[in-house]
């Protein structure tokens, strides 16, 4: 496995963008954050390439930011980009998220900020930040209600709970199981 924490690979007018920090289950910190936001800039910069699709590695989707790094000032934060160095300003091009694993808290956030999202059976969604005495300041309060009906987007938000693949698609979470 490559020591970089953020892989790009261009094939046939794909960006495959995979966050790669699996023995953190790709815990988001300022590192990720930059490779995201470049692998962005590459894909609205290259006329060669239609769409981004952006995974996590070994099972993980994206567990939120890392927080040992949040305790050190190590925030996952891009000028310009906001969090995971897309939540503000996504690709002018269409992004999917591929979920396999874990969406949680700000990972849980990256996902919603695609444009489409895909997902394995054994895929779980959540916004944990609640569970934590934390809040979901990653722009997801705000797109979750305009994604799923307000009263769902309220219970997630303020229980916390998980919800599987097949919930997900039954509310509208995501578009494939």
């Amino acid at each position: 496995m490559s020591d970089q924490v953020v892989l790009t690979e261009a094939a046939d007018g794909i960006l495959t963008v995979t966050i790669n920090r699996p023995q953190a289950r790709n815990a988001a910190n300022r590192a990720v954050a930059d490779g995201i936001a470049a692998a962005m800039d590459e894909l609205d910069g290259n006329d060669e390439l239609r769409v981004g699709i952006i995974t996590g590695a070994g099972g993980t989707f994206c567990s939120g930011m890392d927080l040992k790094g949040f305790l050190t000032g190590d925030l996952p934060i891009v000028e310009g980009r906001g969090f995971a160095g897309v939540a503000e300003a996504p690709p002018r091009k269409p992004l999917i998220a591929a979920v396999e694993g874990y969406a949680l808290a700000g990972g849980f956030e990256l996902a919603i900020t695609c444009d489409l999202i895909v997902a394995a059976e054994s895929a779980k969604f959540g916004i944990a930040e609640v569970k934590r005495g934390l809040v979901a300041a990653a722009g997801g309060l705000v797109r979750l209600p305009r994604q799923i009906t307000p009263r769902l987007a309220m219970e997630l938000a303020l229980t916390g709970d998980f919800v599987d693949a097949q919930r997900a698609y039954e509310i509208g979470l995501i578009n494939r199981v």
